[in-house]
């Protein structure tokens, strides 16, 4: 996997596939809307990760915050994600909600992110998906 510009059609289709096989370990006993997610980190690694819904709704983990959550835990806080995709078990258009974009922006400012659209799979830069993002200062 390439470490910089545009995604291969290769690592395009290694990030749906593992996006895929991620819906099925889902936990989404309220919604039944199984999500899976998978990421490209700069250093070229791939992580998954599901939605795992709770009965407290807004305990729910996101699929791509758990991916990142792998992600963090395997290479450290200075993991940097190149490209993020998302689907989900119905097909139906499903990008990256706005906790989910922001997280993304903070650790991939650059991140292309693929999703399923109204008209088909889109790519877009986390930065056409979340304009005047919030962020603080570093110290």
């Amino acid at each position: 996997m390439g470490s910089s510009g545009k995604l291969t059609a290769e690592e395009r289709g290694q990030l749906l596939d593992a996006a895929r096989g991620a819906v099925n370990n889902a936990y989404a006993p309220y919604s039944g809307l199984r999500v899976g997610a998978a990421l490209l980190t700069r250093q070229g690694r791939l992580f998954s990760g599901a939605n795992v819904e709770n009965a407290s709704f807004s305990l729910t983990i996101c699929a791509e915050r758990a991916a990142i959550a792998a992600a963090v835990a395997r290479e450290g806080a200075t993991m940097r994600i190149r490209a993020l995709a998302v689907v989900n078990s119905a097909g139906s258009p499903c990008s990256p909600c706005g906790a989910c974009r922001q997280v993304l922006l903070e650790l991939g400012p650059d991140a292309v992110v693929l999703f399923q659209g109204p008209e088909g799979l889109e790519e877009k830069s986390i930065s056409e998906l979340l304009p005047a993002a919030f962020s603080l200062p570093r110290v």
